[in-house]
C-alpha cells in the first residue's frame, strides 16, 4: 500500500518537483553556495510557493549550514527536503473515525471548483472499504447539478443518499441526513455542501445555519469539518481558509488536484498558517486516489528525491 501511494504522489507531484529539482540542479552545478547562489535558491522556493517567510528561513538556516563550501545538487536537495519536513512537523493527523460516536458526522466545504464532491466521493469509497456503513447527504442545494453529480456517486459505490428535491434549504437536508443515519445506525454520515467563494456572505451565512441545525439534533456534531483546498490555487488558498475557519471552524484540510499544480509548496504555506492538520491529498483522478498524507515522502518528493 504505501509503495502504491507513493508512486502516486511521485506522478502527482511531477510539475512542481520537476520546477524545483531542475531548478536547484541548474543552480547549483557543483559550485560554491555563496550569496548569490543562496538569493537564487531562495527564489526559487518563493516561485513554487512555499511562502517568503518559510523560503527566507530555509536558505537562512542552508547559509549557516554550507554558506562558502563546495555542494553537490543531491547534497542540496537532501537538505532542503529535510528542511521542509521539518515545517511540516505535527501537519498530518489521520481523520478520527471511531465507531463509538457513531453515527460521525463529516461536512466538507470548498470553493467552486476544488474537487469537492468528488473528493467526498473517494472519501466515502475510503471509508467504506474500511468497514463503515456511509451515508452521503446532497445539501448542496445551490448548485443545480451538485445533486446529480452525488448521486451518481452513490449508485457506483453501492452507497444510500438524502437528497430533499422539493426544498432549497440545506440547512433541512443536513438535518434529514443526521436523523436517518442515526435512526438507522450508519457508522458515518458525509455531507456535501454547496461551493462556496468567501466573499458571498449569504451562501457562508448558510453554512453557518447548517452547522447549528445539525448541533440541534446532535450537540456533539458535526463531529470533522473538512475543506478542500485546490492545490491549483496556491497562496490564495491560504485566505479561503482562513475565511472557512472563521465561520466553521475547520478541524481537517483535503488538498485536491496536486497532479495539476507546479505549485505544491503552498502546502507547506498552509501548515505553517492555520495550524489545521492534513489528513488527505488528491493524487489523481480515480475514487481510489485519495491517500493519508505522508510527511516525510512529500518533503523529498517535491524538490525532486526518491525516499
Amino acid at each position: 500500500m504505501k509503495n502504491t501511494w507513493f508512486q502516486k504522489l511521485k506522478t502527482s507531484l511531477t510539475k512542481s518537483s520537476t520546477v524545483i529539482s531542475e531548478g536547484i540542479t541548474n543552480i547549483i552545478s557543483s559550485r560554491k553556495l555563496d550569496d548569490e547562489t543562496l538569493q537564487e535558491l531562495e527564489d526559487l522556493l518563493i516561485k513554487a510557493d512555499l511562502g517568503v517567510d518559510n523560503s527566507i528561513s530555509i536558505i537562512e538556516n542552508l547559509k549557516k549550514e554550507k554558506f562558502n563550501k563546495d555542494v553537490e545538487t543531491d547534497e542540496i536537495k537532501n537538505f532542503l527536503a529535510n528542511q521542509i519536513e521539518l515545517k511540516l512537523e505535527g501537519s498530518y493527523s489521520p481523520l478520527d473515525t471511531e465507531k463509538s460516536k457513531s453515527p460521525r458526522t463529516i461536512i466538507v466545504v470548498g470553493v467552486n471548483g476544488s474537487g469537492k464532491t468528488t473528493t467526498i466521493a473517494k472519501l466515502a469509497y475510503l471509508l467504506k472499504n474500511n468497514g463503515a456503513r456511509v451515508i452521503l447527504g446532497a445539501a448542496d442545494t445551490f448548485r443545480a447539478a451538485a445533486t446529480q453529480q452525488l448521486e451518481v456517486w452513490a449508485k457506483k459505490l453501492n452507497l444510500d443518499i438524502v437528497s430533499l428535491p422539493e426544498t432549497k434549504d440545506a440547512a433541512s437536508v443536513a438535518f434529514e441526513t443526521i436523523k436517518i443515519a442515526t435512526e438507522n445506525n450508519y457508522d458515518t454520515a458525509i455531507i456535501d455542501t454547496a461551493g462556496r467563494l468567501q466573499n458571498r456572505s449569504e451562501l457562508m451565512d448558510e453554512l453557518a445555519k447548517i452547522i447549528r441545525v445539525i448541533k440541534k439534533y446532535e450537540p456533539q456534531a458535526p463531529h470533522s469539518i473538512l475543506l478542500t483546498l485546490d492545490a491549483t490555487a496556491g497562496q490564495n488558498a491560504i485566505q479561503q481558509a482562513k475565511v472557512f475557519n472563521e465561520i466553521a471552524k475547520i478541524t481537517g484540510l483535503i488538498v485536491t488536484k496536486l497532479d495539476g499544480s507546479a505549485k505544491a509548496g503552498y502546502v507547506v504555506s498552509i501548515s505553517q498558517e492555520l495550524k489545521i492538520p492534513i489528513h488527505f491529498i488528491g493524487v489523481g483522478e480515480s475514487i481510489e486516489d485519495l491517500s493519508d498524507f505522508n510527511i516525510k515522502d512529500f518533503s523529498r518528493l517535491i524538490v525532486g528525491l526518491d525516499r
